[in-house]
């Protein structure tokens, strides 16, 4: 009986200690107070507002219990008496815009989320659902936590087949696919993602499935069955035509349009053809130009770039998981292909903007070595060098992704809008890469110095492999 109770200890003891672990955040990431009032002053002001110039000189900004109560010519409001007692920020020389927003990432271990917030984006997508995101975005959003807000997915559906991954459900049935997509809507579940393995039976019961119970659905267009011959002498069982007018959220990556819409060939007169058709359908597409681009760096410097700043904000699970692939890149020469592929996405990608078709910032953030926050900027550069003007970019992380998103009260700097906000310095519309380190951030109504994002930073890189195995148990033990 001793011997039986002391187990039991033991057992409770372990338990104890390994929720402590699961669920402890950084101090750097605890909740704080938000200011009663700030203005900001004197600020340029890029305001995504539609109809407006793209910057606005010498404007002062006013904030109360996080929202934006008023915008004016810099010394407009003074007087007011909304300004007693309000915190005075000087923005003189300095450009303030909406805070970015990252359509797609990946979270695995709650410190990440911080260096999000350490470099200017406080909103984020998160593709591959865990039960812990949920209790992390309530906690964000009741202000326990801080964090930028997070939209999650469930976890991805997907069939058996060459991109299946131990992180999916796996379904091939309509009735299987229906039922997993009602118990992703019954765990708090809002938005789903599909991916490229779907057969048409599975594909077409998510469909059914997420009209009926009001889920969004998002991902790799689905594929089918990839039987011999597909893709090169025959198409795709699920043509990806078939799929515009299927009433997707947003359509993910662009080097996925090119493999399952061209057929993976790099043919700039049929994507300019199919960029025309997607305008039409009008769907929204997420490029993450970086995911692809990032491969070819590695290779570039034969894993060198596997060592440059901010790679501890990686998860160190992930990083174990992955160590292979790395290798891989680490030894391949990026001139016999990708840097054709490389070209060719950030072509295609500009093909897509001129037709119209609404574009997303996503970073992929989270795997490989696309590092969390920092891969915005990155993202940014590259839709620049694919033809977009840094304000059309920018446009993509803030006014364009709060509207598809559903985040309508943020993306613009308007009265009665949410303040999430980023103060940089340097003028980024003619040079986007001044968004990668802020000088302020405000978020759910905190106010983030340079020195707070610095700890925030630091925060970033404090994953914990044993939190992390934790985070994601329940998926793989189908739990999900």
């Amino acid at each position: 009986m001793r011997i039986v109770f002391g187990v039991l200890i033991g057992l409770g003891v372990l338990a104890g200690l390994i929720w402590a672990i699961a669920f402890r955040w950084p101090a750097e990431m605890s909740g704080r107070e938000p200011a009663p009032a700030i203005l900001i002053e004197n600020a340029r002001l890029v305001s995504m507002v539609a109809g407006e110039p793209d910057a606005l000189e010498a404007q002062d900004i006013l904030v109360i219990d996080g929202v934006i109560a008023d915008r004016a010519p810099h010394g407009a409001l003074d007087g007011d008496p909304r300004l007693e007692g309000a915190e005075r920020i000087d923005a003189a020389g300095r450009t303030l815009l909406p805070g970015l927003i990252d359509a797609h990432v990946h979270v695995w271990d709650m410190p990440e989320l911080a260096g999000y917030l350490a470099h200017g984006v406080t909103s984020v997508r998160n593709v591959a659902g865990l039960p812990v995101h949920l209790r992390w975005a309530d906690r964000i959003e009741d202000g326990a936590l801080l964090g930028p807000t997070l939209l999650t997915t469930g976890p991805i559906l997907n069939s058996p087949g060459p991109n299946a991954q131990q992180n999916h459900v796996l379904v091939m049935t309509g009735e299987e696919a229906r039922a997993a997509v009602r118990r992703q809507h019954q765990q708090g579940y809002r938005h789903l993602k599909v991916y490229s393995n779907l057969t048409e039976d599975a594909y077409l019961g998510i469909l059914e499935e997420a009209r009926a119970l009001g889920l969004t659905v998002s991902g790799h267009t689905p594929e089918g069955v990839r039987e011999p011959g597909i893709p090169l002498e025959r198409d795709f069982l699920i043509p990806f035509t078939s799929v515009l007018d299927d009433g997707f959220l947003t359509i993910e990556h662009t080097e996925s349009i090119v493999w399952h819409g061209l057929r993976d060939r790099l043919n700039a007169d049929r994507m300019e053809v199919l960029a025309g058709e997607m305008a039409q359908a009008g769907v929204v597409v997420t490029p993450t130009l970086i995911a692809h681009d990032n491969l070819v760096r590695v290779a570039e410097s034969g894993g060198v770039y596997l060592e440059r700043a901010g790679v501890e904000t990686l998860n160190p699970l992930y990083v174990r998981i992955d160590a292979d692939v790395y290798a891989y890149w680490a030894r391949q020469d990026p001139a016999v292909r990708e840097e054709a592929r490389r070209q060719f996405y950030r072509q295609a990608t500009g093909m897509m903007h001129d037709a119209g078709v609404t574009l997303i910032a996503g970073t992929d953030a989270g795997i490989f070595t696309n590092l969390p926050g920092r891969s915005m900027t990155r993202e940014l550069e590259l839709l620049v060098v694919s033809g977009l003007s840094p304000h059309a970019a920018l446009q993509t992380a803030t006014a364009n992704g709060a509207q598809v998103l559903g985040l309508t009260d943020r993306g613009r700097i308007a009265p009665g809008l949410r303040a999430d906000l980023v103060l940089v310095s340097g003028d980024p519309l003619s040079d986007v890469s001044v968004v990668e380190f802020p000088d302020a951030v405000m978020v759910n109504g905190v106010w983030l110095d340079r020195a707070d994002l610095d700890d925030l930073e630091r925060a970033a890189g404090k994953g914990s492999l044993l939190r992390s195995v934790l985070n994601v148990l329940p998926i793989l033990l189908g739990r999900q």
